[in-house]
């Protein structure tokens, strides 16, 4: 990649998300984001004031990458039945793509006693719309969209921790009796 073909506050955004994903928000520092992406630390902070407004607007991209990649699982389904399960599939897809590195949102949220209201404010907003469409996939049907959350979001966490994919196997088999 040629730092100079992308603007210095993307490049930025890029590092610091991959680093606050693959390192962790507080093993991550300032320093090795200007390091990593090539640019001084004046235009750092001349595009984010503080580590804090980073890693929001990390979390913001996060989001947006995120439910475009889900979304795009979702239409690619047939029926609504297709559409519940390839939610699983979906994670399958991450856990593939991303070497099991779990939810963007939960790591930096699991961190730390104390997560400014900026942060919590970004994984909650996430979090929320995750939850408003299970209850829209679901309408209609007989499962109650705060089960399927569940059920999605400890198959993403235990995935992680088992680096295996049978947790989210498992969740798709659950849903997809519960379903019938």
């Amino acid at each position: 990649m040629k730092h100079n073909k992308i603007k210095p506050k993307q490049r930025i955004l890029e590092t610091a998300t991959r680093l606050f994903y693959k390192q962790g928000y507080h093993s991550t520092g300032i320093n090795q984001i200007v390091a990593e992406s090539g640019v001084a630390k004046s235009s750092l902070y001349q595009h984010f004031h503080a580590k804090e407004e980073l890693a929001a607007t990390c979390l913001q991209e996060r989001h947006k990458y995120w439910f475009y990649e889900l979304k795009t699982f979702i239409l690619s389904a047939n029926s609504r039945k297709n559409k519940v399960l390839v939610l699983f599939d979906f994670l399958y897809y991450m856990n593939e793509k991303e070497n099991y590195l779990g939810c963007a949102f939960i790591n930096i949220l699991s961190e730390t006693h104390y997560v400014s209201q900026k942060i919590m404010s970004c994984i909650m907003d996430h979090k929320i719309e995750v939850r408003t469409l299970f209850k829209d996939l679901l309408l209609g049907t007989n499962l109650h969209p705060d089960h399927l959350y569940l059920l999605f979001e400890s198959a993403m966490i235990e995935s992680k921790l088992y680096r295996n994919q049978w947790p989210v196997n498992s969740a798709k088999s659950i849903v997809n009796s519960l379903l019938n």
